[in-house]
């Protein structure tokens, strides 16, 4: 997997995108709310390790996830 961290701008937050192998989006949420998300993709239990990831993550740069 994949992920992406997009920078806000004024009133528009900050958004994280989780990409699969062949780019599909298959989480797009929030920086600062992940929790629903991460559930629903099944990292539920990784959330916390993820917002560590999300926090250090530069802006438009994809990197991989490895969790």
């Amino acid at each position: 997997m994949y992920i992406l961290k997009i920078e806000g701008k004024v009133k528009i937050p900050d958004y994280v995108q989780i990409r699969d192998e062949q780019f599909t989006l298959l989480a797009y949420f929030r920086a600062d709310r992940p929790e629903g998300a991460l559930a629903k993709i099944g990292l539920g239990d990784k959330e916390e390790q993820i917002k560590h990831i999300i926090a250090e993550l530069p802006y438009g740069k994809i990197q991989k996830l490895e969790l």
